[in-house]
């Protein structure tokens, strides 16, 4: 079984809302060019308190996005790329043989416009 199939719609429900937003989007943009940044390093970035960013980083954390965790009084923050990846696989999987059939369609097409 692929880690596509073990995703639930529940979770892709989730998943979906987290990149609904900009703002979500942008987050996860630093957290994945800097690994183990900070809470506070991401709020400094946005006009925006700092209740905000955390009610955006807990819809984030919801949906495995992003992992974080305490150290000391800073809260660091890791990007998740997994269920990314389920989407990406539940959708390409799903339209592979589709897609696949079009194109060798094509090709002999092409091939018989060829002669």
């Amino acid at each position: 079984m692929t880690a596509a199939l073990r995703l639930d719609e529940d979770a892709l429900d989730d998943l979906f809302l987290a990149l609904a937003s900009r703002t979500r989007r942008e987050i996860l943009d630093i957290v994945s060019r800097e690994p183990g940044c900070t809470v506070g390093a991401v709020s400094e970035r946005f006009e925006m308190s700092r209740i905000g960013i955390h009610k955006h980083l807990a819809v984030l954390e919801e949906a495995g996005l992003i992992v974080s965790e305490r150290r000391g009084r800073e809260r660091r923050l890791w990007f998740n790329a997994v269920p990314i990846r389920w989407i990406h696989e539940r959708w390409s999987e799903r339209y592979r043989e589709f897609w696949a059939g079009r194109l060798v369609r094509l090709k002999l097409e092409a091939e018989r416009n060829e002669r």
